[in-house]
């Protein structure tokens, strides 16, 4: 009961998404012993329902994709594949046991929020699970739901789900304390002819001509624009990276641990993914990025020089990507001008 008791003590202790899931997994761990467990979110991507995984158990420790990443967590598998969990959140279920061709007994528990499943668990076990087992995992996941609930209050955006800006310096602050060791250079001339060299990535994303949309279709038009728009950008990047939305029209990327050219490569994608998709009764939109590698400089450094880039990108044509060195190495954009002075944060949305 005392290990529970701490269990529990543990989970309520935290203000943070990923904190949790890590603890709850742990909890199940130690109290349960089961053989596999994974924390999944759900989100959709061009209509369809995908899933990937956060969080899980596995050789008997828990694991998190900021420690284990691969390409196979960029786009996530579609639900279907998990029809046990389609046919538990089909059928409104708190929970569902399958036993699976291997004999493995499965149990799915959707984490329902106001009517919706944005994150489930799935809890594998060699054998049946007892009413013992059972009872102990209810009591964990109850505590997990609700504080699962408040930090969804506290940390996300309301309308379209992304985290919101109040939780950016500390998402900051933790991908830089696990910088891996084999980042870009220090020095800047250095760093910007290192396109192999893995590094850190901010990126400030802007929908072009926002104003327009609200102006023209209405602001009911309008937020589906920005739902729709953080579909995508869920879809685009994987699960250890982060995605903010900053306001108004404004979202912000954390792009984790890969090289200039794939960072590149990801932020044009995106960009081509919402030029190309076809925006109810709107019709095509497209976004301006402008990005910056993270060093040993401030947050609000390195947000200036995101933002520099981007506001390159919407004074020469904007449906673009700059990266903020190369913009620098061609001498389009200076050094000295300070990244500080830049008006990033916006409390009313700006004119797109």
């Amino acid at each position: 009961m005392n290990s529970l008791l701490d269990h529990l003590v543990e989970i309520t202790g935290h203000r943070d998404h990923d904190l949790l899931d890590i603890s709850v997994m742990t909890a199940l761990l130690n109290m349960i012993g089961v053989s596999h467990a994974r924390v999944m979110e759900l989100f959709q991507s061009r209509g369809d329902l995908l899933i990937r995984p956060r969080v899980w158990i596995a050789d008997g420790k828990v694991q998190t994709v900021d420690e284990e990443a691969s390409a196979s967590e960029l786009a996530g598998e579609t639900i279907v594949t998990y029809p046990g969990l389609v046919a538990c959140i089909a059928q409104r279920k708190s929970r569902l046991e399958e036993v699976r061709a291997n004999g493995q007994h499965a149990l799915w528990i959707p984490i329902w929020q106001n009517d919706k499943v944005s994150t489930c668990l799935e809890i594998v076990n060699d054998t049946p699970f007892t009413p013992q087992m059972l009872q102990v995992m209810e009591g964990i996941l109850s505590v997990y739901r609700n504080y699962q609930s408040l930090l969804d209050y506290s940390e996300r955006d309301s309308l379209t789900g992304l985290l919101n800006r109040k939780t950016f310096d500390e998402k900051f602050a933790r991908m830089v304390n696990a910088k891996p060791a084999d980042s870009a250079p220090h020095g800047n001339e250095e760093r910007r002819h290192h396109t192999d060299v893995k590094s850190q990535w901010l990126a400030v994303i802007d929908i072009d001509h926002f104003k327009r949309v609200n102006d023209v279709f209405g602001h009911l038009y309008g937020d589906e624009v920005l739902i729709l728009v953080a579909n995508v950008l869920r879809a685009s990047f994987r699960a250890q990276d982060r995605v903010f939305r900053f306001g108004g029209e404004e979202f912000v990327i954390l792009l984790r641990s890969t090289t200039l050219t794939d960072a590149q490569m990801v932020f044009e994608r995106f960009r081509e993914n919402i030029e190309h998709y076809a925006f109810p009764q709107v019709g095509q939109i497209t976004v301006s990025i402008g990005f910056a590698s993270i060093q040993h400089e401030t947050p609000v450094t390195i947000l200036g020089h995101a933002d520099q880039a981007l506001y390159y990108a919407k004074d020469h044509g904007r449906n673009q990507v700059c990266y903020y060195d190369a913009l620098l190495a061609q001498g389009l954009l200076h050094a000295d001008k300070k990244a500080e002075s830049v008006e990033f944060f916006f409390d009313e949305p700006a004119t797109g």
